[in-house]
């Protein structure tokens, strides 16, 4: 063992004392896993930041439980991932210095156990949840830290929109008979939303892509939250085993007992039905909804514009079946802090829906239809009043 090395354990097995655990600031969900140590690795360990919150995410080969725990002077938190190994390669030790994380540094804590500590600058409130396809922890760290605004060129009232095309990259989502896949349908109707919203001076557009690449569901949500947008859309077709399953339906955040339901969350999640189920019951019901859902009362808001994109879609698309608002479990609406919704454009398992979606006139229409329910919405809204820097910045930010 280097010098390097030992300083680390020794930092690390210091987080044995001075022990301070507050179990109403982090809320912590463990999963009951069983799986060798042996063959279960932390592959990487990575983050994303804004103005007041960071997102870290501890990718590894399988679930694992984990602990969590909170000590001061220094302020850190510390997470215990029982039965697993650091993988060679990782980083094991980084600055991040955004104002609410210090650092990040972890080690083989004992021959089973890897400690992950963050060393913190700000803590108000910690959120903690294991993702399936590839397995990772999502650790969500709101702080609040004091900011010099760079003075800007322009300033104006915006609107700020985070539009997520689903799937890309080698994830092609759900594929039609004829091949036509979910990837290349809503990534061509996400950039016509944004499109028809950047001809109106009210409303600025992120995409989280642009063009055909993977992006993880994890890092969707973070890059709304670090742009600090004021809606997050998430494009999908949806899919079913039965050919003759059709319609529209817009979904929000919560937890849901409907069996369809399930099915499309766990195909969007991209795990399987009983791991959807077992989700649903074996989870902290109250504590994922609450760390998902508590982004200021926002759910009532992703409720409103659910609403007003469901019936802008049905309302404009012709012959369409209202499958309504529904709510379940998506990983990609998780830990999202601005109303958010995940849109249902139609089946691209069912031949008839297809064929529609591979005409660019009923992309258009779709994308029409989700355009002026965000409209809708934010006429009923109180504007809010909001600045931000008007200047040329790139459309995907990743």
């Amino acid at each position: 063992m280097g010098f390097g090395e030992q300083k680390l354990f020794l930092n690390l097995l210091k987080e044995k004392t001075r022990f301070i655990f507050f179990p109403f600031l982090c809320l912590l969900v463990v999963f009951p896993f069983a799986v060798s140590a042996s063959d279960t690795k932390i592959t990487n360990i990575k983050y994303w930041s804004s103005d007041d919150y960071t997102r870290v995410v501890i990718e590894l080969s399988e679930p694992v439980n984990f602990s969590k725990n909170h000590l001061t002077n220094p302020d850190r938190l510390y997470f215990d991932l029982l039965n697993v190994t650091l993988d060679k390669e990782v980083r094991t030790s980084f600055s991040v210095g955004d104002g609410i994380l210090k650092s990040v540094r972890a080690g083989q804590f004992n021959p089973s156990t890897v400690r992950v500590v963050l060393d913190l600058e700000s803590l108000t409130d910690c959120r903690s949840f294991m993702l399936e396809n590839p397995v990772r922890l999502v650790i969500d760290i709101q702080g609040s830290r004091t900011k010099i605004p760079e003075k800007p060129d322009l300033l104006m009232a915006k609107r700020r929109i985070v539009i997520d095309p689903g799937h890309g990259g080698h994830d092609p989502g759900a594929v039609g008979l004829r091949k036509l896949y979910e990837k290349d349908v809503v990534l061509d109707i996400a950039l016509k939303v944004g499109k028809i919203l950047m001809n109106d001076p009210l409303y600025e557009v992120i995409f989280t892509r642009d063009r055909d690449v993977y992006l993880p569901l994890e890092a969707r949500t973070a890059i709304a939250n670090r742009k600090n947008a004021d809606l997050f859309v998430s494009v999908h077709a949806n899919a079913s085993q039965r050919r003759q399953a059709k319609g529209i339906e817009t979904y929000m955040l919560n937890w849901t007992d409907d069996e369809e339901a399930l099915r499309v969350a766990a195909r969007e999640n991209q795990i399987s039905l009983k791991k959807m189920r077992d989700m649903n019951k074996k989870m902290d019901i109250v504590d994922i909804i609450k760390s998902a859902l508590l982004r200021e009362n926002k759910r009532d808001e992703s409720i409103k514009l659910a609403n007003y994109i469901q019936r802008s879609m049905v309302s404009r698309i012709e012959e369409r079946d209202d499958l309504g608002v529904k709510q379940a479990l998506f990983y990609v609406l998780f830990g999202a802090r601005m109303p958010s919704v995940l849109v249902e454009v139609s089946f691209i398992s069912n031949p008839e829906e297809e064929k529609l979606l591979s005409q660019d006139s009923y992309r258009m229409e779709i994308a029409e239809a989700i355009v002026e329910g965000i409209k809708k919405y934010f006429q009923s809204t109180p504007m809010i009043q909001k600045v931000v820097e008007l200047k040329s910045e790139g459309r995907n930010y990743r």
